[in-house]
């Protein structure tokens, strides 16, 4: 019997983890199910329905494609704008909203440094890298932690969690196929 194959409990958050009958417990085709829920539970902190929604969304995107760059689009998708971002480099005031967006779910307000943010002829010697930065470390202050990722091409992806979990998220980063890091890397 499948992962798929189980109503999904998210209180049962380990619930695909466990070894089948037969004794084979190195592979488990529920294992990036549970990689995705507990992600999502890290990124929705204290907000389970939001990440209830996004799993069965991650689920529908997937469907039974589960190679690495499926897994990491799907919850991109099921994710973008509720969780995560992702924006072309060079779009400072759209980083600037989704940055701020995704950081008012924790009450956190970032301050930019720059005149008008919303202005991009003020963000024009503003890099993406100094944003990233400036971000990560009012969000670290705050007692979270801006994890982004390689994208592979000239866009900016990241999330947001809470600080006392990096371990976590590095370990289940890893596990999803994300080349993540604390920050603008």
């Amino acid at each position: 019997m499948s992962a798929r194959d189980h109503d999904f409990d998210p209180d049962d958050n380990f619930a695909f983890g466990a070894a089948d009958d037969e004794g084979d417990d190195s592979e488990h085709e529920g294992d990036i199910e549970v990689l995705a829920w507990q992600w999502l539970l890290r990124i929705n902190p204290g907000d389970e329905e939001s990440a209830v929604q996004q799993f069965q969304a991650f689920r529908e995107t997937l469907g039974d494609d589960d190679a690495p760059e499926s897994v990491q689009a799907a919850l991109e998708a099921a994710t973008d704008w509720r969780s995560s971002f992702r924006i072309a480099e060079d779009e400072r005031t759209t980083l600037i909203d989704a940055l701020t967006t995704l950081s008012e779910r924790f009450r956190v307000e970032i301050n930019w440094d720059v005149e008008d943010p919303t202005d991009d002829d003020a963000l024009a010697g503003a890099s993406t890298s100094a944003l990233l930065e400036a971000a990560y470390d009012q969000l670290r202050v705050a007692g979270y932690t801006l994890w982004t990722w390689d994208t592979g091409d000239d866009t900016v992806a990241g999330v947001i969690a809470p600080r006392d979990d990096d371990e976590g998220m590095r370990v289940i980063g890893h596990g999803l196929g994300f080349d993540l890091r604390p920050g603008p890397g």
